[in-house]
């Protein structure tokens, strides 16, 4: 087994052991407050496609600078490392290795952009050296994972903010506050939807050598060790569980979040589902093309749906979120949101639109809540 490789499957066990489970209390005492003149260095591991859009809203704060890149893909360093000098920044330093790059004491904050299943670790670790957090969402790859996140968080006392930049974007914070001022009346059922028509089939490719510049060893990390097939490297892993989830964690945590986070609620009491591959039952795709989810939480039901190959979901919508109350039904997704009346019991809201860029207001909440030291108004904590 490669020596890094090893390395890395020792770190992961230890930590399922549970070796950051022990909560200290004054961790928060050791948070970093930066001044008003202090530059905050960013760190970004994974650099190809969100790492980067995150690391990109980020610079546009004049306080933030661009410290380190991380990536096993150094085309992508070569090239994402020109789009940084190209913005008027000077050029970061390359590492191949995370766990270099968080020795370096000049970076504040890691971005985690990298696939889900390297998500643990690389949280962990970046506490571990004093690091606070921006990471992709989603934030890891099990219950289980993510419960060792959580201990470890608040064992490190460090900021963390997840990438559900929803959030912050305005017009779902006014459909929220919409949904609060009680109008719907009661609410018994909420959806949520991703019908994804531009994924079609993935054609079964053959196994090939590993590209240059590619340090798929430790890609793989904590996954099972197998041949090198396009299929499961760039954009494509999130359709296989060793590394992902597949629709239901790519676009259903986003909107899943936002009912929970209206209807303020966490844990159902029950949840079944039911789906497979409809669509493409050919393909080399892992995950559910098609799927519903129900979800009791006792006083209402959320549903879930997705489907790939299929561009028109509920209320002419590709995607969305409905809360369905007595008075009527409150809709919203990425473009805006309305009230559509239930026999004229309410007044109908037309469409309310997007406005502002919901990622960099989600960026710049976190870099005011690190400057001043204020946890508890992280937007996505």
């Amino acid at each position: 087994m490669n020596p890094s490789r090893r390395d890395f499957i020792k770190t992961a066990s230890v930590i399922a052991a549970g070796s950051v489970i022990p909560v200290d209390l004054l961790a928060q005492a050791r948070k970093r407050k930066a001044g008003p003149n202090d530059k905050i260095g960013i760190g970004l591991i994974g650099v190809r496609s969100q790492g980067y859009s995150n690391l990109a809203s980020f610079l546009k704060n004049p306080e933030v600078e661009c410290v380190a890149l991380c990536d096993i893909d150094k085309n992508f360093l070569d090239s994402r490392t020109a789009d940084i000098v190209k913005l008027g920044f000077a050029a970061p330093k390359h590492y191949s290795d995370y766990r270099k790059m968080l020795d370096n004491k000049d970076i504040d904050l890691v971005i985690i952009g990298t696939p889900d299943h390297w998500h643990c670790l690389q949280f962990v670790h970046s506490l571990e050296a004093g690091k606070h957090i921006y990471v992709e969402k989603p934030i890891g790859n099990s219950i289980a994972e993510i419960n060792i996140m959580w201990n470890a968080t608040r064992k490190y006392g460090k900021m963390v903010q997840v990438g559900q930049w929803q959030r912050s974007q305005p017009h779902f914070v006014d459909a929220i506050n919409y949904l609060k001022s009680g109008k719907l009346g009661r609410i018994r059922t909420c959806k949520a939807w991703s019908y994804v028509d531009w994924k079609g089939a993935v054609p079964k490719v053959p196994d090939e050598p590993v590209p240059a510049g590619v340090d798929y060893t430790t890609w793989l990390g904590p996954a099972p060790i197998r041949p090198f097939n396009m299929n499961r490297f760039h954009f494509t892993w999130r359709w296989y569980w060793e590394y992902g989830n597949g629709l239901m964690t790519d676009w259903g945590v986003h909107l899943i979040d936002y009912i929970l986070y209206g209807m303020d609620k966490s844990i159902p009491s029950s949840v079944m589902a039911i789906g497979g591959k409809y669509a493409f039952p050919e393909d080399d795709m892992v995950t559910p093309d098609t799927m519903t989810a129900v979800y009791d939480f006792n006083d209402f039901t959320m549903i879930w749906e997705h489907t790939i190959g299929i561009g028109l979901g509920n209320w002419k919508r590709a995607h969305g979120m409905s809360y369905i109350g007595e008075n009527g039904t409150l809709v919203l997704d990425r473009q805006g949101w309305e009230v559509v009346p239930e026999k004229q019991k309410i007044e109908a809201v037309p469409v309310q639109k997007n406005v502002g860029n919901g990622l960099d207001l989600h960026t710049r909440n976190f870099l005011d809540c690190l400057k001043n030291n204020t946890p508890e108004k992280l937007n996505a904590n």
